[in-house]
């Protein structure tokens, strides 16, 4: 296959690329306005400005498919107003853009777009799949508004999934490697009462779902998450296991504010959701890290 692939330097997104060129496929990169042109096939574009090198896009030509993985940074800084419209622009910019480019060439009649589990909002301990209500605060407003974007692109004709991504787990990107510190020096903790749900997927199955999505050409929502929901305080507990380290700090949600910003905190790092990958098991995929333990060990690797 042709795969395009936004957000292709990221955590997710070089890892993705790594797999599809060891598969053989030919990947295009979407990059930076500034990048150079060299051996491999790129395509320089800018969202924020709504800019397309044309001379790129001509001598790249169609793709079989196009994963979208743009978008900035969720919990690198507090959320002040313009970091929050940074967050929502960083999305909703580069699809509305992707989708007017692959629109105006038909270069490709499917798009695998990135969205994330947060589109439901924080639910305690209500179990969510696909077909849950989508939430009211602003990273569920921010996932709809990003799910939304594609809408021109279907009504088109083509194929679009939404890959409702959680909390992707290795020591080499995300959540883990900035935790991972604490925790082998005996440091680590639970967040706030612990009691909050989080929904993991180790970075190998979330590349070798995207793989399976792609190759597979469904639409509609999918939560990339494994079938393994488990509360902040049993994440704790199962990372220190794995590390051989005690983890009997408590971290209470009023430090993480003042550290945080509390929009930040009760909007991201406190937020339960506790999400099932009912339409990825329903199309027959099969989880190599299927519990927590086998993540953990996936991501230390």
């Amino acid at each position: 296959m042709r795969v395009g692939v936004t957000g292709s330097s990221g955590f997710i997104g070089s890892a993705l690329v790594a797999a599809l060129r060891e598969r053989g496929d030919e990947v295009v990169r979407f990059v930076r306005p500034d990048s150079p042109r060299g051996a491999e096939p790129v395509l320089r574009w800018d969202p924020s400005r709504g800019l397309v090198d044309d001379e790129d896009l001509r001598r790249v030509g169609g793709f079989d498919a196009v994963v979208n993985l743009a978008g900035a940074g969720l919990a690198d800084r507090r959320w002040t107003s313009a970091r929050k419209e940074e967050i929502r622009r960083s999305r909703t910019d580069a699809t509305s853009l992707l989708v007017q480019i692959l629109g105006q060439s038909s270069a490709t009649s499917y798009l695998a777009s990135a969205s994330a589990v947060g589109v439901y909002g924080s639910r305690g301990s209500e179990v969510l799949d696909e077909s849950s209500a989508t939430g009211d605060d602003f990273l569920a407003h921010v996932c709809t508004e990003w799910e939304r974007a594609t809408l021109p692109l279907e009504q088109s004709g083509a194929v679009v999934a939404h890959l409702r991504t959680g909390i992707v787990l290795s020591s080499r990107g995300g959540a883990l490697k900035k935790q991972l510190p604490l925790f082998r020096f005996g440091l680590g903790g639970c967040f706030g009462t612990g009691t909050q749900w989080i929904s993991p997927i180790s970075l190998r199955d979330e590349v070798r779902a995207i793989v399976w999505v792609l190759e597979r050409r469904p639409s509609g929502p999918f939560n990339l998450v494994a079938p393994a929901a488990l509360t902040n305080r049993e994440f704790t507990r199962a990372l220190a296991r794995q590390l051989h380290r005690p983890a009997r700090v408590r971290i209470p949600a009023t430090a993480l504010r003042l550290a945080l910003g509390g929009e930040l905190v009760d909007g991201a790092i406190l937020a339960s959701q506790r999400a099932l990958p009912t339409a990825l098991r329903e199309s027959g995929f099969g989880f190599e890290d299927a519990d927590i333990r086998s993540i953990l060990s996936s991501a230390m690797a």
